[in-house]
């Protein structure tokens, strides 16, 4: 008992140390991968959110992220969504447990598919087909500028911007 509760108490710690910039980007991930603009995100597009913010989250500990905010919360009905207080509660728990440069290398390399040390257009259309998501290819170029901080950029997202936009959301 008195692990969790050091456990907890140092979530709230980490959570009260959170900047200004780092909520901001927070709030812009979340903002990126709320597709359909309701102002929630469902199970896949937190996985696909998690995945892109340099983390492997397995099906069933997203499931169970989701359904233990919505046990916490008595007003909310058990809906398979979460909102951004929600999302930055998971993002905060997450941060906390960042791995190692390793993992980082080995989340890269789940969007690098044809191993060409950038990620591409095709790359990033291929994963969302495959994890069944629905976005466009106007969004998915978003995505890849947001990540290499250009309006009309190269395509591509090299290693150190996908570090930096680790960087930017979870002040690695």
């Amino acid at each position: 008992m008195q692990k969790k509760n050091q456990k907890q108490k140092s979530k709230e710690q980490f959570r009260q140390q959170l900047t200004e910039k780092q909520k901001k980007d927070i709030k812009e991930a979340f903002d990126l991968f709320d597709v359909d603009g309701s102002g929630t995100i469902d199970i896949k597009e937190l996985n696909v959110a998690l995945r892109a913010l340099g983390f492997e989250p397995k099906k069933d500990e997203i499931k169970k992220l989701v359904s233990d905010l919505n046990s916490e919360s008595k007003d909310k009905e058990n809906t398979n969504t979460i909102d951004y207080t929600e999302f930055l509660q998971i993002m905060t728990a997450k941060m906390n447990e960042r791995e190692s440069p390793e993992e980082i290398k080995r989340a890269f390399n789940l969007f690098d598919i044809d191993k060409s040390n950038v990620i591409t257009f095709q790359n990033l259309k291929e994963i969302s087909q495959e994890l069944g998501e629905q976005m466009s290819d106007e969004e998915l170029k978003l995505m890849l500028n947001e990540a290499n901080n250009s309006k009309n950029g190269t395509g591509v997202v090299t290693w150190d911007q996908f570090v930096q936009v680790l960087s930017r959301a979870t002040n690695i």
